[in-house]
């Protein structure tokens, strides 16, 4: 039985509300651009459009604060630290946020 070498990889998620601090929808377009761009970088992406999830925070006067997401995954073998980091901030100012979350985990392709 021929096994094959642990292979890891960064698995790249975004959050993207669908709605602007004033409660204004983004258009599809916005995020049919996040998606051109990542399969474009990276190959492919998987997008989590359909059911929003929804973020719930307390906010810095103790209220609750929640937002509808929308989620991007991608796979990179290299994390490439500073292009996440002027992607953010593009996509921080497009969706005119305060903060666009993006996290990564290093995974074990199986």
């Amino acid at each position: 039985m021929a096994t094959r070498g642990r292979e890891f990889v960064y698995q790249i998620r975004l959050l993207l509300p669908l709605y602007d601090n004033e409660g204004q929808t983004f258009a599809r377009a916005e995020f049919a651009r996040v998606r051109e761009e990542l399969t474009e970088k990276f190959g492919g992406v998987t997008a989590y459009l359909r059911s929003p999830a929804e973020g719930v925070w307390k906010d810095e006067e103790g209220g609750v604060s929640r937002d509808s997401v929308v989620a991007f995954e991608v796979l990179a073998d290299d994390l490439e630290r500073d292009w996440w980091v002027a992607y953010r901030d593009n996509l921080t100012a497009r969706f005119r946020q305060d903060e666009v979350m993006i996290t990564a985990t290093r995974v074990e392709r199986l």
